[in-house]
């Protein structure tokens, strides 16, 4: 068994979306091979809730981190009904204390993601965290823990 969190943008357009989608599914794919997929996931919106798709997709167990009470709140509305749906299928559902949702309670759930991992794949553009918390500091924790870290940014994909 293997154990798989993910960390990445939100927000990505539909061509993106499309891009990432693909790539972490053949990467899931790949490590669904040597055996079953436990994936991790807080479900933001972008690459949280496409890697906990296709971990589901695989046959593989999905457990979810949620960061604070008001997280889904946060969320854009348009996610909700995806979101509610990952949630209920997910085998284990972890909640932290926080009542914000804000980017403490996001990196303390990225954290704990991290501390029962194999690996993370990083739906990632090279670029800076664009506030604490965001994809490249979650790469960085892993890195500084020693979780092995598997880019994932797919040729033609775009941040906006």
């Amino acid at each position: 068994m293997i154990r798989l969190a993910v960390t990445g943008h939100r927000g990505l357009g539909e061509n993106t979306a499309a891009l990432v989608d693909a790539a972490l599914r053949h990467e899931i794919a790949e490590r669904a091979e040597n055996g079953p997929v436990v994936g991790v996931s807080c479900l933001a919106d972008g690459a949280d809730a496409l890697f906990a798709r296709a971990v589901l997709d695989q046959g593989g167990e999905l457990q979810v981190i949620v960061p604070a009470h008001r997280y889904r709140d946060d969320l854009p509305a348009d996610h909700h009904a995806t979101y509610d749906a990952l949630i209920d299928a997910a085998a284990e559902v972890t909640r932290l204390d926080h009542v914000e949702s804000d980017s403490e309670a996001h990196m303390e759930a990225s954290l704990r993601m991290l501390a029962g991992v194999d690996e993370l794949l990083a739906v990632w553009d090279g670029q800076p965290a664009r506030g604490y918390g965001g994809t490249a500091d979650v790469v960085a924790a892993a890195r500084g823990r020693a979780v092995r870290v598997t880019v994932v940014w797919p040729p033609g994909a775009v941040r906006d």
